[in-house]
């Protein structure tokens, strides 16, 4: 088919007045058959969330089938092509039953495609936990990721760790060559954030939160992430960062290293009320969810809602906000040869959007789905 007179998003952030080609599933630069005028449309490629842990009642450590599937299903609905849900602080042998799910898992028709897992714990500083649970902390294990990534078949494209910890920095220098590593729930200074970007850490998980708060005289893990790290996460569903820090990161690190993600939990999609995280009850009222002592704990916005609240409440350019939201983060764990844009031979995921940003249709794997 041919999408006709879009104004089709390109990887540099601008846009284009023009034809999209699908063709097998994939766009491409010629196409025959169906006609479809997307006059006074704008055109994306699906999303890529490498930083979230369910939706729709589900939670990916669940560990099952079911879960995954309706994960998948959920996130195909709201333009989220491809996923790479993150895991929580367990013990191994939880972890284990969360991988072989994932390792068993195939991408259904209507579902997005599992590109990865995100290891978000258990290495983290216990002031710096946030909703994670510290009863499951332990130091960086190199042995125990190789593991959970032989486990897996390689599905882990991210493993998250606090430098400051004892054996952290040991850790990055060991796996650095074997998995992009983001620094997380942290407290490290300038100094020791530095010294982990130099010995191969590349990305910061959810900027601002769970880390020391950037001042003048004390940059911290901020200032560090600005000087050296490739790129960095960060959350833009209005509860978890300010507006205006948001447009301060955008201006600060420019649209090429920033990537949105939803950092969701279980409630995403659903009603206020009682879920958990982690094994840890969560209330959900309007779009915040926390733990009994108030702690946030994740989001329950999903990447589009994010990338649209970026735009419509924070001033983020749209062309900014959907590069933060797809080519970036396909770049940063190796699937941007298949997902991130709409370039011929890639996978045909797309958005429809109006002027409102609402959505008119939404393509996977080259078949209309909504």
């Amino acid at each position: 088919m041919v999408i006709q007179n879009a104004n089709v998003f390109q990887p540099d952030g601008s846009f284009r007045t023009g034809d999209i080609g699908i063709e097998d599933g994939r766009f491409s630069a010629a196409a025959g058959g169906e006609r479809l005028d997307a006059s006074g449309l704008t055109a994306i490629p699906g999303l890529v969330d490498l930083h979230f842990h369910g939706c729709a009642g589900y939670d990916f450590c669940d560990g099952s089938a079911e879960a995954i599937s309706a994960i998948a299903r959920y996130q195909a609905s709201v333009g989220v092509g491809a996923i790479c849900p993150a895991t929580m602080t367990y013990p191994e042998e939880i972890l284990n039953g969360i991988v072989d799910a994932a390792a068993a898992y195939r991408t259904e028709d209507d579902g997005a495609e599992l590109v990865g897992i995100n290891m978000e714990g258990p290495f983290f500083a216990e002031s710096k936990k946030g909703a994670q649970n510290a009863a499951y902390l332990q130091p960086p294990n190199a042995a125990l990721f190789r593991r959970l990534q032989t486990r897996s078949g390689g599905l882990f494209r991210l493993c998250d760790v606090a430098p400051e910890v004892e054996g952290g920095l040991d850790f990055i220098r060991e796996l650095a060559d074997e998995v992009r590593i983001s620094l997380a729930h942290t407290a490290a200074d300038y100094d020791t954030a530095k010294a982990a970007f130099e010995a191969g850490a590349r990305q910061v998980t959810h900027l601002y939160n769970a880390m020391l708060p950037y001042s003048h005289r004390a940059p911290g893990l901020i200032g560090a992430a600005c000087d050296l790290a490739d790129a960095v996460e960060l959350i833009a569903d209005g509860v978890h960062v300010h507006p205006a820090a948001v447009r301060l990161t955008f201006r600060a690190f420019g649209d090429g290293r920033v990537i949105l993600i939803s950092d969701s939990m279980m409630a995403a999609g659903l009603a206020d009320g009682s879920y958990s995280l982690g094994g840890q009850q969560v209330t959900v009222a309007g779009n915040r969810a926390t733990l009994t002592d108030g702690t946030i704990a994740g989001s329950v916005t999903n990447l589009l809602d994010c990338m649209r609240t970026a735009v419509r409440e924070m001033q983020i350019p749209l062309g900014s906000a959907v590069k933060a939201a797809s080519v970036n983060p396909a770049r940063a764990i190796g699937v941007y040869d298949r997902f991130g844009s709409i370039e011929p031979g890639k996978t045909a995921n797309l958005l429809l959007l109006n002027d409102a940003l609402a959505v008119q249709a939404v393509f996977l794997r080259g078949r209309r789905i909504r």
